[in-house]
């Protein structure tokens, strides 16, 4: 008697496939990579409140300022390199390493959990996912720093104009500064990302980031001084940031190592390369070792 089998070659072949196999017709396209990679960054708590703390930051220290300005002392006349110090030093100072950590853990938080093998069956292109987070966690964090520069100025704006100091948006370099200041802390999100993946690790990743940030300025700040040193220390992360929150020398123009002057644009090309190597470099350990 032969026994009758249910189901086609087909079905039985479809049956046998791993659960993990994702047919190419059905496999997440880029925008649908970005919305689970936002739900992801929007569901923790612990990231959402780093979002928040950019913004309560450059809030709380430009507010800070302003209500001390007259015990500091002010300029004489209205200043736009003076507006911007103090607008943008909080979201700029806290901010960069606020979001480097963020960064860090939006990649490393997923390799100590173990969900990052989840999210690599769910998206084979390993490279598609760190596209995807860079986008997302460079939006976010640039979205929270430009709230906060943008409410700074406003906040403190009637403080200046009770001196006679009030700077618009309006002014020569005002609008580019201020986004400049937003972006750099959305690139410094992006560096931490990229440590985050090279070192898979909360520890080694923020530790690095704090290094690149903060440390690193301040070890070149007290060796000898030679012009190498001097360079090096130009082209730092954390000047790169000055530099692109601050107003543009109009004969400067756009980098003199030997006067120590970087033009914001220039300081846009710094940090875009700081960002840049370190993202590369995740990228390739992200390709070439296992999850």
């Amino acid at each position: 008697m032969t026994t009758i089998q249910k189901g086609t070659s087909a079905e039985r072949t479809a049956e046998n496939q791993r659960a993990t196999f994702i047919s190419p017709p059905h496999q997440l396209s880029f925008a649908g990579v970005l919305r689970s990679e936002f739900i992801k960054l929007t569901s923790l708590r612990s990231t959402v409140g780093l979002l928040l703390s950019i913004i309560v930051f450059g809030l709380g220290v430009s507010i800070i300022l302003g209500l001390t300005m007259a015990e500091a002392g002010v300029p004489a006349e209205p200043s736009v390199g003076f507006m911007l110090d103090e607008v943008t030093i909080g979201t700029v100072l806290f901010g960069q390493l606020v979001a480097g950590v963020l960064g860090v853990l939006v990649i490393c938080g997923e390799y100590s959990s173990g969900t990052i093998q989840s999210t690599l069956i769910a998206v084979p292109s390993r490279v598609r996912v760190l596209a995807a987070k860079t986008v997302v966690v460079f939006l976010a964090a640039t979205s929270a720093a430009l709230i906060a520069v943008i409410g700074s100025w406003a906040v403190t704006y009637p403080m200046y104009a009770a001196f006679g100091i009030e700077v618009g948006l309006t002014a020569p370099g005002v609008v580019f500064a201020l986004l400049g200041a937003a972006v750099y802390v959305g690139l410094s999100a992006v560096l931490g990302l990229g440590i985050g993946t090279l070192l898979r690790s909360v520890a080694a990743g923020v530790a690095t980031v704090l290094s690149v940030i903060l440390l690193l300025p301040i070890v070149l700040s007290v060796l000898p001084a030679s012009d190498l040193v001097r360079s090096l220390h130009l082209l730092s992360m954390s000047k790169a940031g000055d530099a692109m929150a601050g107003p543009a020398d109009a004969g400067g123009g756009l980098l003199d190592l030997a006067d120590g002057y970087i033009s914001p644009g220039a300081g846009w090309l710094v940090a875009v390369l700081w960002v840049g190597v370190f993202i590369v470099l995740g990228a390739i350990r992200l390709r070439r070792r296992d999850a």
